[in-house]
């Protein structure tokens, strides 16, 4: 296919496009190069993209020694957590990495390869971007900003799109090594591959990655100390139930009065462990010139990995009354005073013990594979076709270990000994968490190119793409009968899913050169997109975009856009299954709770004296100073089939300046605004009580329904969390990226150049119904301003910058990492100030063939920040690095 080209442009203005200040170029474009842009389907220069996509090269993935996926997002800054590698979180996230971008919640990322979908894990359409090589990828391409227009549902918040070496010719290998200050050791080796066949007509490439990651306990960094996690000792309290008499045994089997206890936070994990295998294989083949070209590729990755799933991770603790018979054979004079038998010799006792079993665990097994094959040729010399089915499937089974059925314990109280810490680990039984079934399958047919056979305006061709895509999803979950019926130790908080829908869309996109070379005009362009998307499970949906591109000078170039976005409901949303977990998880002063649930629940206003008495009054709650045991409410969570699809506007402007009396500077300044209207998101009941007895006390505050009480106690009984559509989430804010070469600036330093990349969030609100008021959630952390467990952090600003050079041989990056201060959502005396990373990394090629990569993140071992409420990682948060100085080494061989 002939494809169109644009008269050149400044070279200075490719550079600050087509490197976006991430890429370190030592090459300098003369020309534009045609190109697939992420965010359009039309060829075309990166330097009429009017949509802000800024690029990570392998250059600098190979600086930060990018071991996983989550490497790279971690220091994005238009990037929140997602699930990471330091999650160890109840839920649903079993050991994955996610993006989230601008923290508008994982499910609203669309994750891509090579331009086209990856298969999510999840039911609600998160992406396991361990599944993603990363040592096979030549570049990252991020748009932040909607694109359903082009892409189709999910590209609310933004795009990532993971462009692979497809084309590789000759063999690399490499192998590293990141050592944390203690536990979290990583270790990676990796081989790519890849010739041409036939006389270059086509390539074969292939990739082969294993990496393994050790775990890392809570107990080896100091911070963990100040969030204990006590549980029942294993000694266990008893209570007999007719006198009150309380009585307890120590670990070392001491009688004792006082309740004993145990911390578990130093075995808790802090880093997953996980186990990586990954194997690829790409190839294009065109038979003969000009003709049809047959293209694909096989990607397989198998993860292991062991964390928390929805049993979290505490130990098995009994809190139950049982019956202790008069002449059980374990009963010492001194235990047979304390208690009270009947005139049936039989006692009841009220029994908190940990059964000895450690930490529950669930170790999942996660088989990512995706097939895709493709076609595509040229219809003119301007027009081009192209084709591909691609099939999408992850399977999933995760097991809970330390648990078992808790039916065994009154069945043995009078056989076996349990008064003391004696050896009960035969009750202990590894248990079907669930098995998971998450199925994609993609058809797609595009025609791109321009009106070049048939017409040119003046200023060029009308570039056009045009196109069918359907998506078929599907998901199974199956979950272990002990978790599903109960009958495991604690609440398993999973259910069954069998469920899919599919999607038909069709789409078009245009590109009309406007003006070209004229006074203050050098280039002016126009675009547009529409896709229409009818969806089996909702009302069909249309969404489009409208772009502007104008280039004044070779200095300056101004770009807008306007898109709308649509979020179809994912599998989880309008299918999944309402689950229960016990309240007392969520409450901070329960002994059941897990600190990983943190800032969900505080405690009922109306009982601790903050709630409107008036409010509490009239919803018919308990007297101030009423005792409220958790245990005894349930938090409940789950889909809904009535919930409809969630609608988004991106409006962007934008500039790119490299002035050619600074040679060497580029700037790029991009102002985005995004809303989301009926939003679909939880509402977690912290947030829903403040708003009805605190903030808003007023009747028909629709939030006070989100919590339940028992109409007798006044207590609440239940708190819903079930997915449904809010009013409004919104934020706007800036992307800034600023490039500066200065070159040779001494005899022994070379190539000095100063980037920086930072997102400022001027404005983010949250209305969670439109009766209420909206939530002003910038800078803030805390559940209250997200849907999502594994992103409370809402800074306000965040930034990457860092300083290249070169000394002999050797290659030297310092960069500097910040997050912003932060105040809790719903408590601003409650704060965490900024933090500020350093990230030193040097390369040193040497004999043509080596190179050797030295890098140390958090070079002053920095701490993560702790505070005093609001936390869900130990007392901290997840979006702050937990880990503290990290030290890796990688060596590369390419003969």
């Amino acid at each position: 296919m002939k494809a169109y080209t644009l008269k050149p442009v400044a070279k200075n203005i490719l550079i600050a496009l087509s490197t976006s200040v991430f890429l370190s170029s030592q090459v300098v474009a003369q020309q534009a190069e045609v190109i697939e842009i992420t965010g359009s389907r039309i060829p075309r220069s990166e330097l009429t993209a009017t949509s802000p996509v800024f690029t990570i090269s392998d250059i600098q993935l190979e600086t930060d020694q990018a071991i996983t996926v989550e490497d790279i997002v971690k220091k994005l800054p238009q990037a929140a957590a997602g699930a990471n590698s330091t999650g160890a979180t109840v839920g649903d996230s079993l050991g994955s990495s996610t993006i989230d971008l601008r923290g508008l919640g994982q499910n609203r990322t669309l994750v891509l390869v090579n331009g086209s979908r990856v298969v999510p894990f999840s039911f609600r359409n998160a992406v396991d971007v361990n599944s993603i090589p990363a040592g096979l990828i030549k570049r990252v391409e991020v748009l932040t900003g909607g694109a359903a227009a082009v892409y189709g549902a999910d590209a609310v918040a933004g795009v990532v799109n993971f462009i692979l070496d497809d084309k590789y010719e000759g063999f690399e290998a490499s192998a590293g090594y990141e050592m944390p200050n203690g536990g979290g050791e990583t270790f990676n080796v990796d081989a790519t591959m890849g010739a041409n066949i036939d006389d270059g007509k086509g390539n074969i490439t292939a990739y082969l990655g294993y990496s393994k990651r050790e775990k890392l306990l809570a107990g080896e960094r100091d911070f963990t100390a100040n969030g204990p996690s006590v549980v029942a000792g294993t000694g266990g309290n008893f209570t007999d139930v007719s006198s009150g008499r309380m009585f307890a045994f120590s670990d070392s089997g001491t009688l004792t009065d006082s309740p004993q206890t145990l911390d578990i936070t130093p075995d808790l994990y802090l880093m997953q462990p996980l186990e990586r295998l990954t194997a690829n294989v790409f190839f294009n083949y065109t038979p003969f010139d000009n003709s049809v070209a047959v293209y694909g590729r096989a990607m397989f990755t198998q993860v292991r990995v062991n964390g928390a799933g929805s049993t979290g991770q505490s130990p098995v603790v009994v809190n139950e009354q049982i019956t202790i018979a008069s002449d059980n054979p374990f009963l010492s004079s001194s235990i047979r005073d304390l208690l009270t038998f009947d005139a049936n010799g039989a006692a009841q006792v009220a029994v908190q013990k940990n059964l000895g079993f450690g930490l529950q665990e669930t170790r999942t097994v996660r088989d990512t594979l995706q097939f895709q094959v493709g076609f595509k040729g040229d219809l003119t010399d301007f027009i081009g076709w192209d084709v591909y089915g691609q099939y999408g499937r992850t399977d999933g089974t995760a097991k809970v270990y330390n648990n078992g059925i808790s039916s065994n314990f009154q069945n043995i109280a009078n056989t076996r000994n349990i008064f003391g810490p004696t050896d009960l680990s035969d009750l202990s039984t590894p248990l079907i968490h669930s098995n998971r079934e998450r199925v994609q399958s993609v058809i797609n047919l595009n025609i791109s190119g321009d009106s070049g056979d048939v017409f040119e305006l003046p200023a060029g061709p009308i570039g056009f793409s045009v196109g069918y895509e359907y998506r078929d999803e599907s998901g199974v979950q199956t979950p272990g009968s002990a978790l599903i019926n109960g009958s495991a130790y604690g609440l398993g908080g999973i259910s069954a899913i069998d469920s899919g829908f599919d999607t038909k869309e069709w789409y078009g996109e245009v590109l009309v050169p406007v003006l070209r070379d004229l006074p203050f005009i050098k280039e002016l362009s126009i675009e547009g997109a529409y896709r229409y998307s009818n969806y089996s499970n909702i009302d069909s949906a249309n969404t489009d975009k409208l772009g502007l591109s104008w280039a004044v000078n070779e200095d300056l170039r101004l770009r807008a856009t306007r898109q709308t976005a649509i979020r179809a409901p994912n599998l989880g949303e309008f299918a999944g299954p309402e689950v229960a977990l016990s309240l007392a998880l969520f409450d901070p002063n329960s002994a059941s709770f897990i600190s990983r649930l943190g800032g969900r629940f505080d405690g009922d206003p109306c009982l601790d004296g903050r709630g409107d008495s008036a409010q509490c009054e009239r919803l018919g709650a308990a007297a101030p100073g009423t005792t409220f045991d958790t245990s005894q409410a349930i938090y409940t969570f789950g889909g809904n089939d009535m919930i409809q699809p969630e609608k988004s506007t991106t409006t962007s402007f934008g500039i790119v300046y490299t002035p050619d009396i600074i040679e060497g500077l580029d700037i790029t300044v991009d102002y985005y605004d995004i809303e989301i209207t009926d939003a679909i998101s939880q509402i977690q009941p912290i947030a829903a009580l403040t708003s009805c007895y605190i903030d808003n006390p007023v009747a028909g505050n629709p939030l006070c329904g989100a919590v339940l009480r028992d109409p007798s106690t006044g207590l609440i009984n239940q708190t819903l969390v079930n997915d449904f559509n809010l009013a409004v989430l919104s934020q706007s804010g800036f992307d800034v990226g600023v490039r500066y070469a200065l070159g040779d600036i001494s005899e022994n330093i070379q190539d000095f150049q100063v980037s920086y990349q930072g997102n400022i969030v001027d404005a983010q609100d949250r209305q969670n119904n439109a009766t209420v008021e909206s939530l002003d959630c910038k800078g803030t952390f805390g559940t209250s301003c997200t849907g999502d467990f594994a992103s409370i952090v809402q800074a306000d600003y965040r930034h990457r910058a860092w300083v290249d050079f070169s000394v002999d041989a050797v290659n030297v990056q310092i960069g500097w990492r910040m997050i912003g201060r932060v105040d809790a959502a719903l408590n601003d005396s409650v704060s965490i100030g900024s933090l500020n990373y350093i990230d030193l990394a040097a390369t040193y090629k040497f004999a043509d063939t080596y190179e050797v990569t030295f890098g140390i993140d958090n070079l002053f071992d920095k701490q993560p920040p702790i505070p005093e409420s609001g936390g869900n990682f130990f007392g901290t948060v997840s979006d702050y690095d937990v880990i503290g100085r990290t030290v890796g080494v990688t060596f590369r061989f390419r003969p």
